[in-house]
């Protein structure tokens, strides 16, 4: 009894030393632990913050879809030419039928187009799905009201793209500035109550292009048509051409060889 007495005290003893030994290192690798989940937590604070932001910024006159100014690339790893491609056809509808509302906004994939015309000039902006509608559309206004001060009295005699194209100055120095929506500016405007935000109403883009994609096929199939129906009345009335020719031909001959045959026989009695 005794000696297992001594060994039961003897493997307490041992597994409070253990626990004592061990207990700094524990502290320590929790601490190496809750520092990693920190940093992981801060990087992905950033890297969020850092996609809801403006990718594209194109600017163009309504009348003919002309682009006017583009906010250049900052970051190569993003291929925007797709979106690109979109915008400058947005702006060929834009310019085409009926006018086209002063605000409007498109989704597109991830992202979401937001465009703004004033004075017959569009401000147009690609950006992250969750980036806020309230900033993307103050973003643009600020660079309406710059562009308006500074060009507005030219933009209607340029002939030439991408004429103001050093207006990506003031674009680029706007859109560090709307890079994040956490900073007290932004977060007072997303508290601004805006022109009618609400109410600007949000569609698909691929939906506007192919319905312009599908009237632009009407256009030409009205426009086959009409040709087609020009070559056949033209054809019509060769046809009536001849049908008359070959109708009265031989009475025109007949009396063609009349005349001849008389004026032939007095010219002869005359003599």
């Amino acid at each position: 009894v005794c000696r297992r007495r001594h060994l039961c005290v003897s493997l307490s003893f041992l597994c409070r030393k253990t626990t004592q030994k061990s207990s700094p290192t524990n502290t320590k690798n929790n601490g190496k632990r809750r520092e990693r989940e920190r940093l992981s937590s801060n990087h992905q604070t950033l890297t969020t913050t850092k996609k809801k932001m403006v990718k594209l910024t194109m600017i163009a006159r309504v009348l003919d879809g002309l682009p006017l100014a583009e906010g250049l690339d900052t970051d190569a790893t993003l291929d925007l030419e797709y979106y690109k491609q979109q915008a400058k056809t947005l702006f060929k509808k834009l310019s085409s039928g009926a006018v086209p509302p002063s605000r409007m906004s498109y989704e597109s994939g991830e992202y979401f187009m937001h465009y703004v015309i004033e004075n017959g000039v569009c401000y147009l902006t690609l950006c992250d799905r969750n980036y806020p509608k309230k900033l993307a559309y103050s973003y643009l206004e600020e660079l309406q009201r710059e562009f308006a001060d500074k060009h507005g009295a030219t933009v209607d005699s340029v002939a030439r793209p991408y004429a103001f194209i050093k207006f990506d100055t003031f674009i680029q120095k706007t859109k560090k500035l709307y890079s994040d929506q956490r900073t007290q500016r932004n977060l007072d405007k997303l508290n601004e109550d805006l022109h009618d935000i609400q109410s600007i109403m949000t569609r698909n883009i691929n939906d506007v292009l192919e319905q312009g994609e599908r009237l632009d096929r009407v256009e030409n199939m009205s426009g086959n048509l009409a040709m087609e129906s020009k070559k056949y009345a033209k054809k019509a009335k060769d046809l009536s051409r001849q049908a008359l020719i070959q109708k009265y031909m031989p009475v025109i001959v007949l009396v063609g060889l009349f005349i001849f045959v008389y004026g032939f026989r007095r010219f002869f009695k005359a003599a």
